[in-house]
């Protein structure tokens, strides 16, 4: 399968889709770049120019406040990536494994064979994991990654708190949800414990995922926080049993480092996510065949 655009849009998170969605472009990728679970837009931000809209803003409940945050952006980039799939502007959609640019053309692959060929007057390029020979990029001799420690509450998970801001760089936030574990919109929170480490640390048993659990549970009660109530003492006072936690998974992605590109027409666009939310209203008017039915 050849395929020739004048324009394409190489990478997958939320400011790769939204400049394609924002100029009709088409958009490739190898592997969906989805947004952290716990990324929100400003509260506000208008999204009801794509059917976007909540009755009440979210409402995250730190120890010491109350902090008010707009729609998740996992839920505007699967938006946007549906209008742009309706539109035909995700010709491959997830079936690509990779990419490889030789100069010519960039060719698509996936884990068996190639399934096509894209020839391009321009790329506009976000980033993509698993491509190669479009830009070259600078090689860090230890890089740094953000890795998210998602752990499940045997016991001492029903709280009213939504997010812990540590600061640290390992743990540097820690975030609690509804369980997944669990069907419904259950009172047992777990945690995602987020941490900014370098390869060599990932290495080390003391940022491990075991460490990690051990350094919330000791935030958490740093703060106050407590397990579930285990009767009184002699002396009247309540006491508590202690958290009780498991590890569910540990997850990374590195972080972006500088990167220069190879060819004339492949360039890095610097526009900001912001600048594209403020013109998304206006891009709208391109998918109104499909925004009336939704």
């Amino acid at each position: 399968m050849i395929l020739e655009y004048e324009d394409i849009v190489v990478g997958s998170d939320l400011r790769a889709v939204l400049f394609a969605f924002n100029n009709n472009l088409p958009i490739f990728f190898s592997q969906p770049r989805r947004p952290f679970r716990f990324d929100f837009l400003a509260p506000n931000i208008d999204l009801g120019c794509v059917k976007l809209t909540r009755n009440n803003l979210l409402e995250l409940t730190n120890i010491t406040e109350v902090k008010v945050v707009g729609l998740r952006a996992e839920l505007l980039w699967e938006r946007l990536l549906f209008l742009l799939n309706l539109d035909g502007k995700v010709p491959l959609a997830n079936l690509c494994a990779s990419m490889r640019f030789d100069r010519e053309h960039l060719t698509c692959s996936n884990e068996y064979s190639k399934i096509g060929t894209l020839n391009f007057s321009n790329c506009f390029y976000f980033g993509d994991d698993n491509i190669s020979g479009l830009v070259r990029q600078k090689e860090l001799a230890n890089p740094t990654y953000t890795c998210y420690d998602w752990i499940a509450f045997n016991s001492g998970g029903k709280h009213e708190i939504d997010y812990i801001w540590v600061g640290d760089d390992f743990v540097k936030e820690i975030w609690f949800y509804s369980s997944d574990r669990m069907c419904g919109n259950s009172p047992v929170k777990d945690a995602c414990v987020v941490s900014a480490l370098t390869q060599d640390q990932l290495a080390e048993f003391d940022y491990s995922e075991t460490m990690a659990r051990f350094k919330m549970i000791s935030e958490m009660e740093k703060r106050g926080m407590k397990g579930r109530q285990n009767g009184y003492s002699t002396n009247g006072n309540p006491k508590h049993y202690k958290f009780r936690t498991t590890p569910i998974s540990r997850t990374k992605h590195r972080d972006p480092v500088a990167i220069i590109s190879t060819d004339d027409r492949v360039s890095l666009p610097k526009v900001s996510e912001g600048c594209m939310l403020a013109d998304l209203e206006a891009a709208c008017s391109a998918y109104d065949r499909f925004l009336k039915y939704l």
